[in-house]
Order: C-alpha cells, then structure tokens, then sequence
C-alpha cells in the first residue's frame, strides 16, 4: 500500500516517485499546495473508498501517517 501512496502524492504533485520516501513531509519537504493536497486525498479516497474528513487531512502529512490512516480507517482493515 505505502507503494501505491507514494505513487499518488508523486503524481498528484508532478514529481517521480523516487523523489518521494515514506517520510517526506508533503507540504514542507515536497512543497505541495492546497491544490496538491485535494488531489492527492481525492485520488487516494477513490483508490481507497475511504473517506477523509477534512479535520483528519491536517495530521496526514507523511505518505507513512496516510498509510496507517487508511489501514485505520479500511473497513476490513485489508486496504492494498
């Protein structure tokens, strides 16, 4: 799944995926915009069929913390 993630935020942000690491901070480390972030949440709730209220985008700031989230939040708790 941190695979996939790191795919959409490297895509939704318009860098290659190795530019992208488990930790990088979206905002401060890969300079995403508010724009960058709907997208990136958008994608990953359609690959996801999640959910994400906008209170929870805030702590979601690491392609790391948004696996644990959807894992969370999954409803098997099998997302891939």
């Amino acid at each position: 799944m941190l695979d996939k993630i790191i795919e959409v935020v490297a895509r939704e942000i318009g860098l290659d995926d190795e530019v992208v690491n488990a930790d990088s901070d979206i905002i401060e480390d890969l300079c995403a915009n508010s724009l960058d972030i709907v997208g990136i949440i958008t994608s990953l709730e359609d690959t996801y069929g999640i959910n994400v209220p906008d209170e929870a985008i805030i702590d979601l700031r690491t392609p790391a913390l948004i696996a644990e989230y959807i894992e969370r939040e999954s409803t098997d708790g099998t997302a891939e």
